[in-house]
């Protein structure tokens, strides 16, 4: 039998490759510069790209159950690949620029982003919470790598053929790294069981997709993981101008603040999802919603580089833990047959929240001429939110009679 960290180990290379979309904001200032594009002209691009993401999840969970992960990793590292290599050939066109980066990249993105968690999901069912934490980490470090890289390829050769230059790269890892998925064999058992308080927590049957949505749960998992995407994003679609704005550094500082982030963003995903599987998974929102209302309503008046950093790094170490926590949350109260379909349809809320974040802080920061505005009301939000893990509970086995059936599983 293979290894089962032979394919996590895949499962991260994968979404490091996937995880540099998160460098995007140091193509914002130079896009604007060179294009003489606004600021939500230039972002519409990534919001694009996560919003697309969203539904392409759900898709490529699907297909996953129906012809495994490998093909869907292959197909997914060609579309991303593609779509960035493409946006070389933007030159001054936006709607270019939102078909190849935004529709094409995006797609790849959605379908190679569900593979490594769902089937790694399937591998791991003793240590839910970690190994998914493990998983997705490596798509929240991506920028990290890709932030500094691009940053310099753009001063040295150019917008066009830096996006290119990725483009190849990107191709290479994700198809390269989809080869090793598959699925375990019917009936594999773990090296060690899962403890007494996780079995407790465990969906007591496998629910199939059309079960999962007729649920209320279903809705508040979704509620929790938009509401908790949309802080993390807004700040993730900012982050290397609003640092300079604020704190007066300068672009290559700042393109060093999006690579600190994505360490903290890539540490949040391992660090909450290991917390979750020791105090569960509704206590780790419960102590992430109220902590980020708190950072967000501090950060525009922290002004000194350093201190402006820790709080962008704690806000990331909580967004990227509702992304390590919700794959595992979804597994326990659905259980990890369907997860694929079920948690890659609850990925829909990355795509809307990857429209509200970004757009709500690059409007308010356009129109009033700076940042504070758009943080308070993230903040605000974020206090709010908590009330809905506070209520989320385990759904009951037996499931309502549905009034028409719903086939896709």
């Amino acid at each position: 039998m293979q290894n089962r960290w032979r394919i996590a180990t895949a499962g991260v290379v994968m979404q490091i490759a996937l995880g540099a979309v998160y460098a995007w904001s140091v193509f914002r200032i130079p896009l604007t510069k060179s294009f003489g594009w606004t600021i939500p002209q230039v972002t519409l691009a990534f919001t694009i790209a996560i919003f697309v993401l969203g539904f392409a999840a759900f898709a490529g969970g699907v297909w996953m159950r129906r012809a495994g992960p490998r093909p869907v990793a292959v197909t997914a590292g060609s579309l991303y690949g593609l779509g960035v290599f493409l946006a070389s050939f933007t030159d001054g066109r936006l709607w270019w620029l939102y078909l190849s980066y935004g529709l094409m990249a995006g797609t790849g993105l959605g379908l190679g982003y569900i593979v490594p968690v769902a089937t790694l999901v399937k591998w791991f069912p003793d240590r839910r919470g970690m190994i998914t934490g493990i998983a997705v980490a490596g798509f929240g470090a991506g920028a990290l790598i890709t932030a500094p890289v691009a940053t310099r390829l753009i001063g040295q050769v150019g917008i066009p053929r830096t996006f290119a230059i990725l483009g190849i790269v990107y191709f290479i890892a994700v198809t390269g790294a989809g080869w090793f998925m598959h699925d375990p064999p019917k009936g594999y058992q773990p090296p060690r069981p899962a403890s007494n308080r996780q079995l407790r927590e465990f969906a007591t049957h496998d629910f199939t997709l059309g079960e999962a949505v007729r649920t209320w749960q279903w809705y508040g998992l979704w509620s929790v993981l938009f509401l908790n995407t949309t802080a993390g994003i807004a700040i993730i679609s900012q982050a290397a101008p609003m640092a300079q704005e604020i704190t007066g550094v300068d672009a290559a500082q700042a393109a060093g603040l999006v690579g600190v982030i994505a360490i903290a963003n890539g540490s949040g995903r391992f660090f909450w999802a290991w917390l979750s599987d020791l105090i569960g998974r509704r206590t780790v929102f419960l102590l992430m919603f109220p902590m980020q209302a708190a950072l967000f309503l501090a950060l525009p008046s922290f002004h000194g580089f350093s201190a402006f950093t820790i709080l962008c790094c704690i806000i990331l170490l909580c967004y990227g833990g509702g992304f390590g926590t919700m794959p595992a949350f979804a597994a326990d109260y659905f259980g990890a047959e369907h997860v694929g379909a079920i948690y890659g349809l609850m990925l829909t809320a990355w795509g809307f929240a990857g429209v509200l974040g970004p757009t709500l802080i690059a409007v308010l920061r356009q129109n009033t001429g700076g940042y504070s505005q758009a943080l308070s009301a993230i903040g605000a939000l974020m206090l709010i939110s908590t009330v809905i893990p506070a209520l989320v509970r385990r759904p009951a086995t037996r499931m309502p009679p549905a009034t028409a059936p719903i086939r896709v599983s």
